[in-house]
């Protein structure tokens, strides 16, 4: 289904509306509108520069509905997942509209009586993007895949790893290289219209899930597999989901993914790790299992000016004598280039 997406991101547009601004710069589906009062008036791109979208911005449903959209997108992901209670009334008037409603939220929309009642009535689906599959015990057979495989961790979360695997996918195809793309969370499920939230998988299956996906993209028998991260090894509450990625996608290679000013995990006093720690610390993990470098360092310079980001990339790269680079504010293709001789297939320790 070609989707023409309302968005509903009220009072968080422009500030960190994370599955809002990744499904308008990478999703195939059209966004005709954004429903957020506190920048109502504005177009999107006015609100967030680097998106690169005309949408309008709007303050209700009913103006949303003007543009003709046929999905209600819940554009935020707050901590917990539940739906703020101020915004049932919106989701039940755009259902009333007959709007498809895709939601990323841990709260299963479909399982609320109310909501699942009106869409059924209405006639249109809620698409709960979190809802797991059942899935296998990893089995190794991720060992076996052709493609070298390549997983992206990062020093905390919402810091681009889902970006940076995009950016890289990108460049591969514009060097003449075959890349697949393995959604591990609700954006990027959203983007790519398939995959699996692993944040959603009983842990003990996380592992086998993440291979599920990898051997999904290995049917289409690409020259790379670039696997979106989640999490941070190091975060209090987060970090299963990142090792049950590093064990379940068997990668060959890791990119680190790191916003240079963020000293905390968000949220938590737990320090954020040097470089060259979390480096340590991932190919540590893996070495025993199947192990695996990081061949480069993609930097989130956002919050810097264009000298400053320039200085955390020289400075990262002293640091750990790895290709560094921002490849939303630089580009992807230098980076791109420079890890692309290092994607070879690896093998597993010896049982």
């Amino acid at each position: 289904m070609s989707r023409r997406y309302a968005i509903l991101a009220p009072g968080h547009f422009a500030h960190d509306a994370k599955t809002a601004h990744g499904v308008i710069a990478y999703s195939a589906d059209e966004t005709v509108a954004v429903i957020d009062p506190a920048s109502a008036g504005r177009r999107v791109r006015e609100a967030v520069p680097y998106l690169r979208s005309d949408a309008p911005i709007v303050g209700t449903v009913r103006e949303a509905l003007a543009f003709a959209p046929n999905a209600l997108l819940i554009g935020t992901a707050p901590k917990g997942g539940a739906l703020p209670p101020d915004w049932r009334a919106a989701v039940l008037e755009a259902i009333d509209a007959g709007l498809e409603i895709v939601s990323g939220l841990h709260d299963m929309l479909g399982d609320d009586p109310e909501l699942s009642a009106a869409a059924h009535a209405r006639g249109t689906r809620i698409w709960d993007v979190r809802k797991p599959p059942h899935t296998p015990i990893f089995s190794g057979a991720a060992y076996e895949v052709a493609a070298p495989t390549v997983l992206f961790v990062g020093n905390d979360c919402a810091v681009g790893k889902m970006t940076v695997a995009l950016e890289l996918a990108r460049a591969a195809e514009r060097a003449g290289k075959k890349a697949a793309f393995v959604p591990t969370g609700q954006t990027g499920i959203m983007i790519a219209g398939w995959g699996i939230a692993i944040d959603r998988v009983i842990a003990d299956f996380a592992p086998g899930a993440t291979e599920q996906l990898v051997l999904q993209a290995a049917r289409s028998h690409p020259d790379v597999i670039f696997v979106e991260g989640q999490g941070a090894i190091n975060h209090p509450a987060y970090a299963p989901v990142t090792l049950a990625l590093m064990y379940g996608a068997a990668p060959d290679a890791l990119v680190l993914v790191c916003d240079p000013a963020r000293a905390h995990i968000e949220s938590y006093r737990t320090p954020t790790l040097a470089y060259r720690e979390l480096i340590r610390l991932h190919e540590a993990l893996l070495a025993t299992v199947k192990p695996a470098r990081v061949v480069g360092i993609a930097l989130n310079t956002r919050k810097l000016d264009d000298d400053g980001a320039r200085a955390a990339i020289a400075s990262a790269r002293d640091a750990t004598q790895l290709p560094v680079d921002d490849v939303v504010r630089f580009g992807p293709d230098a980076l791109y280039a420079a890890i692309a001789p290092h994607l070879r297939k690896g093998t597993p320790c010896a049982e």
